[in-house]
C-alpha cells in the first residue's frame, strides 16, 4: 500500500518515511507536483484534514491512502503564539530562522529568556474508508539563545521536558522517540495498518 504524504517538506518525508519503513510513503509532489493548499482551519487537526482532503481529491489514484501532518509551537505566556501560524509566523513564507527570532523577539519583549512551551501535532489520515485524526504533543521550555543545528523550525530553541538539551542539539534517534509528531504516528499506525488489510 502507498502512503501519500501531503506534504513536500523533506524532513517530514524523511522522519514519517522512517517510522512506516514497511509501506511505500511518498511525497504528494512527486506525483502530482506542488499545489497551494489554503490552511484556514481554526485548529491542527483542521488543517491536517484541509491538506489531506485536498491532495486527496487531487490525486488521480484508486485506493489513494493519503497522510497529513500539521504541527507547531505554542507558549502560553505569548498567548499559546505562535500555535498554527508556527510556519508562517514572521510572515507568509518567512524562513524557519526568521519565524525562530520573531518567537526570540517576543520572549524578550515578555523580558524572558526561558518559557513553558509545548509542540502539537495532528495526523490526519483520508482514504475511501474513512478519515481519521490522531494527536501527539511534547512538553518542555523554548530559550532565548538557539543551541544545535540539527532538526528544522523552532528545534534549536526547544529543550523537551526531562533534557538539557534543545531539539538541535539532541541525538536524531532519541528526538524520533519523544517528538510529537513521532507520538502522533504511532497512534496513526493502527490505522494504517488496518487501512492496509482493507486494501489487501
Amino acid at each position: 500500500m502507498k502512503i501519500i504524504l501531503a506534504t513536500s517538506n523533506r524532513g517530514k518525508v524523511k522522519e514519517i518515511a522512517e517510522l512506516f519503513d514497511s509501506e511505500e510513503v511518498i511525497p504528494y509532489s512527486d506525483l502530482i507536483g506542488t499545489m497551494h493548499i489554503e490552511e484556514n482551519g481554526s485548529d491542527f487537526a483542521a488543517n491536517a484534514l484541509i491538506k489531506a482532503r485536498s491532495v486527496y481529491s487531487a490525486l488521480d489514484e484508486d485506493g489513494a491512502v493519503v497522510l497529513s501532518d500539521d504541527s507547531g509551537i505554542s507558549v502560553p505566556v505569548l498567548g499559546f503564539e505562535p500555535g498554527i501560524f508556527s510556519a508562517r509566523y514572521a510572515g507568509e513564507g518567512a524562513s524557519d530562522t526568521r519565524n525562530l527570532q520573531k518567537l526570540v523577539e517576543r520572549l524578550k519583549e515578555k523580558g524572558l529568556s526561558e518559557a513553558t512551551a509545548f509542540y502539537t501535532a495532528a495526523i490526519a489520515v483520508v482514504s475511501p474508508w474513512g478519515e481519521y485524526v490522531v494527536h501527539g504533543w511534547m512538553h518542555g521550555r523554548v530559550v532565548d539563545t538557539p543551541r544545535g543545528d540539527g532538526g528544522f523550525g523552532y528545534d534549536p530553541i526547544f529543550i523537551p521536558e526531562g533534557y538539557e538539551k534543545s531539539l538541535g542539539e539532541l541525538d536524531p534517534q532519541i528526538k524520533r522517540t519523544i517528538s510529537h509528531r513521532a507520538r502522533a504516528l504511532e497512534l496513526a499506525k493502527p490505522i494504517i495498518k488496518m487501512l492496509g488489510d482493507l486494501y489487501a
